[in-house]
């Protein structure tokens, strides 16, 4: 069943940061994008291969189950990617501590590096772009966007 929408029109400066946050979704969404960080970065990952190093690097080990579910796909997508990133060198299993008959991915060194690398790259295009923003506008922004993801995070699992 659908949640309901609020009947009350949204303010403008919402209907502004809703078009934002779309500009920025679709810039970072896009292939040629992804394609030159990962140049950039001197690594040959696909988009999916990024966005799960990406949660295992901000994550202890986990199950496979539990990745799906924290990027918000498919078990067995993560599953074919894991399978991937493991035959590159990228990711290991170990058996789950609290089940035996489980097993956990974490990144291998290997993983370590490349993710580390795409950060940095990406860091590097992100502080080029704020080039003229000050410390204190840049701090802000950061407090912000954070507070807006804790809220978005909040309002999804009710």
């Amino acid at each position: 069943m659908p949640t309901s929408v609020p009947r009350a029109p949204a303010s403008s400066d919402v209907i502004e940061i809703e078009r934002a946050l779309n500009r920025i979704s679709y810039l970072n969404s896009r292939v040629r994008q992804h394609d030159r960080l990962m140049a950039m970065a001197g690594l040959r990952l696909d988009r999916a291969a990024v966005a799960l190093l990406r949660q295992m690097a901000d994550s202890d080990p986990m199950r496979p189950g539990e990745l799906a579910s924290r990027l918000e796909v498919e078990a067995s997508h993560v599953t074919r990617q894991v399978q991937q990133l493991q035959r590159a060198g990228y990711v290991s299993r170990a058996p789950d501590p609290d089940d035996r008959r489980a097993q956990r991915i974490e990144l291998t060194p290997a993983g370590r590096d490349a993710i580390d690398r795409i950060r940095a790259t990406s860091s590097r295009g992100v502080q080029m772009a704020l080039a003229e923003w000050t410390p204190a506008e840049l701090q802000r922004l950061a407090t912000l966007f954070h507070g807006m993801v804790d809220d978005f995070l909040a309002h999804a699992t009710t």
